[in-house]
């Protein structure tokens, strides 16, 4: 199952480069964001790996990579705004879980060359352990934006659990 995700995200991220169809009139819809990019900013991809790596580790004060301004989109549809909002909701989410442990599958730094957004993709597993001993695994999505001056300004997360 591993290896079929991460050839399904390899595809996926090919499509992204694959000019002839993102900017030919003949494909199917129109992209409302953008359909040009090109590799962004490998720095900006080691934030989000270390933003990950802070999750795991339950080490928030660790960084400061947060615009004042920020804006995260969870996937239970709910939105906080604002770098001190963020974090208290991720202290209070984490301090829940006994144990969080992430596996990476696949990480990618992206420049909209129509809008001149620098963001980064990445897709992960994390397996979260409870003080209870309950055990919870979900499939991560995540797009984290960038604002000009190199700061997390908004993420957008999707997730999903699969069977055993």
């Amino acid at each position: 199952m591993k290896r079929l995700t991460i050839a399904f995200f390899a595809l996926l991220v090919a499509g992204f480069f694959n000019e002839s169809l993102a900017q030919t009139s003949t494909a199917p819809y129109k992209a409302d964001y953008s359909s040009s990019f090109k590799m962004g900013n490998p720095a900006y991809a080691n934030i989000v790996l270390n933003l990950w790596k802070d999750w795991d580790d339950n080490q928030f004060s660790r960084h400061d990579y947060f615009a004042d301004t920020i804006s995260m989109w969870m996937p239970d549809g709910s939105v906080t705004r604002g770098k001190a909002a963020v974090q208290e909701i991720a202290i209070k989410y984490r301090g829940a879980i006994a144990t969080a442990k992430s596996t990476l599958h696949a990480w990618v730094p992206l420049y909209s060359t129509d809008t001149k957004d620098d963001f980064v993709c990445v897709w992960g597993t994390e397996v979260d352990t409870y003080a209870d001993g309950k055990v919870e695994t979900k499939e991560l999505h995540e797009v984290w934006w960038f604002n000009k001056e190199g700061k997390v300004s908004m993420m957008r997360q999707w997730n999903s659990k699969f069977g055993n």
